[in-house]
This record gives C-alpha cells, structure tokens and sequence, in this order.
C-alpha cells in the first residue's frame, strides 16, 4: 500500500493515462489484503479483474525476468550488493522495452487464448 501511495499518481501522470486508466495486479495475496482493497476502493481506483497468480498475462513479469538476468550477470555475494545492484540495473532499463512489452501484449492474450488458458512462449 506504501508503494502505491507513493507512486501510483505519479506513474499514471508520467505515462499520460488521463483519466479512463484501469489498475492492473496478479492478485497474489499479498496484493490483495483488505487494507489494500479499501484503499483502493476509497480512491476509486478502478481495478482490472483478473484470474489469480494467471500464467503469462501480466508484462510485469517479463520485465522481472529482464532485471534478473541483468543482475545475475554480475553474480552478486551479497545481500547490499544485490540491493545496488537491482537498483542500477532498474535504472538501465529504457521505457521503450517496458513499451514494447506492452505493445506486444494482444499477441500474448491470443497465445493464452489459443491454449486455454494454459502456459505459452511468453
């Protein structure tokens, strides 16, 4: 919920979603607690419904497994330096990656469809 105080505004204002913007999380349970959903609903924070922990449908993940590889190639020994270096790393990933994997989302969602649902390539 921090981090949704702090960032959701700003990341709706920065990527210039206006108003007709839909939240969209994977509804692991630790995102969705009731303080987390009453926070939502007190913002009126309109919320995509969505099938929980759903194999391949949420770009985030992609971009999870980007970061891990950049930083599994460093091969960090410890915890402050993985910190640093996840951190470094976020930083270096431009927003057009992050674009084109939400650009290439509907081929995703047909690939899901195609399979029922089931995992895909992506």
């Amino acid at each position: 919920m921090d981090i949704l105080k702090q960032h959701l505004k700003t990341s709706v204002r920065k990527l210039k979603l206006g108003r007709k913007w839909v939240f969209q999380m994977d509804n692991d349970p630790k995102h969705t607690s009731k303080v987390v959903a009453k926070w939502l609903k007190d913002k009126k924070v309109k919320v995509l419904e969505w099938p929980s922990q759903s194999p391949d449908l949420n770009p985030i993940d992609n971009l999870w497994a980007e970061l891990k590889k950049l930083v599994r190639a460093w091969r960090p020994t410890h915890l402050t330096q993985l910190h640093q270096l996840c951190q470094g790393e976020w930083a270096t990933i431009h927003p057009i990656y992050c674009g084109k994997l939400v650009e290439g989302y509907p081929k995703c969602l047909t690939q899901v469809n195609q399979f029922k649902g089931n995992a895909t390539k992506y």
